[in-house]
């Protein structure tokens, strides 16, 4: 049997309900892993607040419920990790920075609350960079972050420690938040599943223009089922949506007529990588064999409108930042102080101009749509990127040059999932994943998990085998 900590989360609901073992066998398994990842020169990193007396007392009660074949909800006794962003009751939120005040949340945000409810083991939080603005895992006040694929390697971000966690199976559930690609980036340069919902579907606090939470999992059946605890309602978030009983872990029989579209060409940023084109047209040839049409399609992103995105964000980075003192906001990683501090020379009709284009991205996304079911494309346009680089550019000038394949689905509100779908050379050679996204229209989260879950028992990039620590180390 293959160690407890690895077992997605369906086995592990068998075993409980079967009592073959126990939450606490589970855990105990787990902090053991964490311990041996923890050991490597240099380590993972990734997690923070991690609390195995807790969490072990957790683990613990989950046992006698399944005991008496009482569990408290559909997690009962899953170990889960939240992002650091993301509220916990009595804990602080330190945004990844040294500069923040480490005050306490006053409560449980509605994803912890969720995830309590359901009876999760929220066993860690995760590890994010500066403010959440990098796609890294370089933070002031975090230790360096890594890739389980590569510890010389970047996971991405700002997503960095959920990525982390996922991929180096520190359990089979984690949570975190996107709002320019923030869970797909890091899952895809670390194999995973990673899905940014249609904005609402998970409600969220604090809420804004393209933030979404997903989960982060190394099957879509693991994503589903975190779907379908995340999706429940909250009042507390005012952009919701209205809450639907879906199906999750329906499967879907066939693309067979599905008109897929394939963007191939972002319109601006980085160019993409020999490895990462052959892999998703690859992956498109997959589709088609199985009766879908593919239809090359044009990218609804410019450069014009890239830069005006960069402009809205850096002024209202800046704005944030005017609210900290001098000398704490020099504290700030360079890297995301640099970018901010361009903000001061954003005029009030740039940043709205900026914002604006966000609604030329939303009108061309819609006029996509009504050519396609689904749009297929890469995640991310490099195979990976050293691990102390803040971006794969490590320009805090060009901040935004690797997410042209992920922002527009943001500010359109529309679902996107990724999954690995093969693998090519890093940046120093060595064989490291490569991820597809599946796009599907506003509302259809169902149907873009339903792909994703096809392409997954379909495809031979399905990752079977985990990167493990070197027990010599």
């Amino acid at each position: 049997m293959p160690p407890l900590h690895s077992l997605d989360t369906a086995t592990l609901l068998k075993g409980y309900a079967a009592h073959e073992f126990t939450p606490r066998d589970v855990l105990i398994s787990l902090f053991r892993h964490i311990e041996s990842w923890e050991a490597q020169t240099p380590p993972l990193g990734g997690l923070w607040q991690l609390n195995p007396d807790r969490a072990l007392a957790e683990a613990d009660a989950a046992t006698v419920r399944w005991k008496n074949n009482t569990p408290k909800g559909s997690l009962d006794g899953i170990p889960a990790t939240i992002k650091e962003l993301i509220a916990t009751k009595g804990l602080p939120i330190p945004q990844g920075t040294i500069a923040t005040p480490k005050t306490l949340a006053p409560a449980d945000s509605p994803i912890t609350a969720r995830l309590n409810e359901a009876g999760a083991i929220l066993f860690a939080r995760t590890t994010v960079p500066d403010l959440g603005m990098l796609s890294s895992g370089l933070s002031s006040f975090h230790p360096l972050t890594r890739n389980p694929w590569n510890l010389a390697a970047n996971p991405g971000g700002s997503s960095a420690g959920a990525a982390a966690a996922a991929a180096a199976e520190y359990g089979p559930i984690h949570v975190g938040t996107d709002i320019g690609g923030s869970v797909r980036l890091p899952a895809a340069w670390c194999g995973l599943v990673g899905f940014k919902p249609t904005q609402g579907r998970i409600p969220i606090d604090p809420y804004y223009i393209g933030r979404c939470a997903g989960p982060m999992t190394r099957t879509v059946e693991d994503a589903a089922r975190a779907m379908a605890v995340l999706s429940l309602p909250d009042a507390r978030d005012a952009t919701s949506l209205p809450h639907e009983n879906i199906d999750w872990s329906q499967p879907i029989g066939s693309p067979s007529g599905l008109r897929i579209g394939i963007m191939m060409d972002a319109g601006c940023g980085i160019p993409l990588e020999p490895a990462i084109a052959t892999t998703i047209e690859r992956a498109a040839k997959l589709f088609e064999h199985h009766g879908a049409t593919i239809i090359p399609v044009k990218p609804v992103l410019d450069r014009a409108l890239l830069d005006g995105c960069d402009a809205f964000w850096q002024a209202r980075a800046w704005a944030e930042l005017l609210d900290y003192p001098d000398d704490k906001r020099e504290q700030i990683l360079p890297a995301v102080l640099n970018w901010a501090k361009r903000g001061q020379n954003v005029s009030g009709v740039d940043a709205v101009r900026g914002l604006g284009g966000s609604f030329t991205i939303r009108q061309r996304c819609a006029a996509l749509f009504e050519t396609v079911d689904v749009v297929l494309s890469p995640v991310t346009p490099v195979v990976s990127f050293p691990a102390d680089w803040a971006s794969p550019v490590n320009d805090p000038a060009r901040p935004f040059e690797h997410i042209a394949y992920t922002l527009p689905w943001n500010f359109s509100d529309q679902p996107a999932a990724c999954l690995n779908a093969g693998f090519g050379p890093g940046f120093d050679g060595k064989t490291m994943p490569i991820g597809l996204q599946i796009i599907t229209p506003r509302f259809a989260d169902q149907r873009a998990l339903q792909l994703a879950r096809w392409f997954e028992q379909h495809s031979d990039a399905t990752i079977t085998h985990w990167p493990q620590p070197d027990q010599t180390a």
